[in-house]
């Protein structure tokens, strides 16, 4: 199979990819040309983290997410939907949403912000993004219909007014005539397909480059919302790519690509890289979406890895499993050592990057 290339700007991505979250503007414990390494082709970046910590002024003083980070590769900025979700709807003590957008009073401080459409917008457009996020109305999926409803009311609202601000910004900045940023919106509706449908159709309707799926992707036992992504993806046309936000357990994003995604983002591979969890191929020519035979997890910390001379995985070729034993990575993280996250970070980051490389030329 060709691999299939999608254009930003100036800029492209082989598809399918992975993007590690660059929270606050750095993937944990590692640089920018350790990413290059491993195969790192675009980073996610969050806009509601980054207004606050380093904050936005900061940002345009040091020239950008991209000087900033010294990252010459994409990124996309998410705008901070989901962090609604998950602060604000599950504690109110935090915040609250209106239509007008999101109110919110960072940790520990006092002062209230608000994160409106058009702010996002502005913000993610002078941080040099090169993929702009909608500010949606993120929900679980186990709330009401009348909650889901109105989640798709409210982003289908916040979208429109992206867009116009995003327009406004356009004819503003004439630099933008040929490498304009992107835009894309995310499609709400929780479990039920009526919604999902009303919510795709009034966002192709304005006009957006590409889509997310937005809500929490999983169910309460954890399991991959599979039926409703499935038919997220037929009601978007295929000439969009679809980024599976959150989405990058190893066996999920096999599954979403199988059913169309493109784009995939997840903290969870460093994540449990510093904790000690360790990815590893178990049979890289029979990758899966029916099984997750082909792949199983390392535990660092297990006493039989103390004396092993071998690497953590014989398909890996990350500057970890290149040069490093077991036995010396499990010393390092009983020490504490900051040398271990840097190496299991870039370890998992590349399995992953192998997984879409692999999963590109079936």
């Amino acid at each position: 199979m060709d691999e299939k290339v999608f254009n930003l700007g100036g800029l492209s991505i082989n598809l399918p990819v992975f993007l590690p979250d660059a929270t606050f503007g750095v993937v944990r414990s590692v640089d920018s040309h350790d990413l290059q390494s491993v195969g790192i082709q675009a980073l996610v970046m969050n806009t509601f983290h980054l207004m606050q910590k380093p904050g936005s002024t900061t940002i345009n003083a040091l020239g950008g997410l991209h000087e900033m980070y010294d990252w010459k590769r994409p990124i996309i900025t998410d705008s901070g939907g989901f962090q609604a979700y998950s602060l604000i709807r599950q504690n109110s003590k935090f915040g609250s949403l209106s239509e007008k957008g999101i109110l919110f009073k960072p940790e520990g401080s006092e002062r209230r912000l608000i994160l409106t459409p058009e702010k996002s917008v502005q913000l993610q457009i002078n941080f040099n993004t090169d993929v702009i996020i909608c500010l949606d109305d993120c929900t679980h999926v186990d709330a009401s219909y009348d909650e889901q409803a109105m989640s798709v009311e409210r982003t289908i609202n916040w979208a429109k007014r992206c867009k116009q601000e995003y327009l406004r910004q356009l004819n503003t900045r004439k630099s933008f005539s040929n490498e304009r940023p992107l835009i894309f919106a995310v499609v709400q509706g929780g479990g039920y397909p009526e919604l999902r449908k009303q919510c795709a159709e009034a966002l192709l309707q304005i006009g957006f480059d590409g889509f997310g799926f937005g809500g929490w992707p999983l169910d309460s036992d954890s399991n991959l919302l599979g039926s409703i992504l499935e038919y997220t993806r037929q009601i978007i046309p295929k000439n969009y790519v679809l980024h599976a936000l959150g989405i990058g357990h190893p066996s999920n994003l096999v599954k979403c690509y199988k059913l169309g995604y493109d784009i995939f983002d997840c903290a969870m591979p460093t994540r449990d890289a510093r904790h000690g969890r360790l990815y590893t191929l178990v049979d890289p020519k029979n990758i899966s979406a029916d099984s997750n035979d082909w792949f199983k997890y390392l535990y660092i910390n297990d006493e039989r890895n103390v004396k092993s001379n071998r690497p953590i995985s014989e398909f890996c070729d990350c500057p970890c499993c290149r040069r490093y034993s077991l036995g010396y990575l499990h010393h390092l993280h009983k020490l504490n050592d900051c040398l271990y996250l840097r190496l299991a970070t870039l370890h998992n980051l590349r399995f992953m990057t192998q997984l879409t490389e692999i999963l590109s030329h079936e």
